[in-house]
């Protein structure tokens, strides 16, 4: 209980919010996979406010505290910073291609589009799923990995294995 009291409010903030995104995000596939569009729709929209607020969160406590050592010796250590530099790698990629999700998944819903032509609208609707399917392959795991892994990251450093001084 003194490493929950010891560390940075914000740091269990953020873990909430990584694992609240991490559900959202199974959601939202359960959702699609069950056809349920909108649903789906809305959901991911969730994952992704989430992941905003938990992207300024971040950016303010590091602002505010620095960056934390993991402290704990041995093999441990090596799992750690694996973990999290896998992490950090692929977090960087996921604001880019979640806002690449969003602009063609509301393009294959027919949002947005200029085309006049019924039949033209039909074929670019479907070019827009097609191009949102096939990036969701590798956008939904990366983003559901460093879901994951943030909240994995905050065990180990902060329950696990806690700096000393926390």
């Amino acid at each position: 209980m003194t490493t929950l009291l010891a560390a940075h409010p914000l740091v269990h903030v953020n873990a909430s919010l990584n694992a609240f995104a991490t559900m959202l995000l199974l959601l939202g596939l359960f959702f699609i996979k069950q056809g349920r569009v909108t649903l789906h729709k809305n959901t991911m929209l969730a994952a992704f406010a989430v992941s905003v607020v938990f992207l300024v969160c971040y950016l303010w406590y590091h602002a505010q505290v620095g960056s934390v050592r993991f402290t704990h010796p041995g093999f441990v250590r090596y799992v750690y910073l694996v973990i999290l530099a896998s992490h950090v790698l692929l977090a960087a990629t996921v604001p880019f291609l979640a806002v690449r999700q969003i602009y063609l998944g509301y393009r294959a819903l027919g949002c947005c589009g200029g085309e006049s032509d019924l039949e033209n609208v039909s074929t670019t609707v479907e070019i827009y799923r097609q191009k949102h399917v096939q990036l969701a392959k590798w956008t939904y795991p990366i983003w559901l990995y460093v879901s994951v892994t943030g909240v994995v990251v905050y065990v180990m450093l902060y329950h696990l294995w806690p700096p000393s001084g926390q």
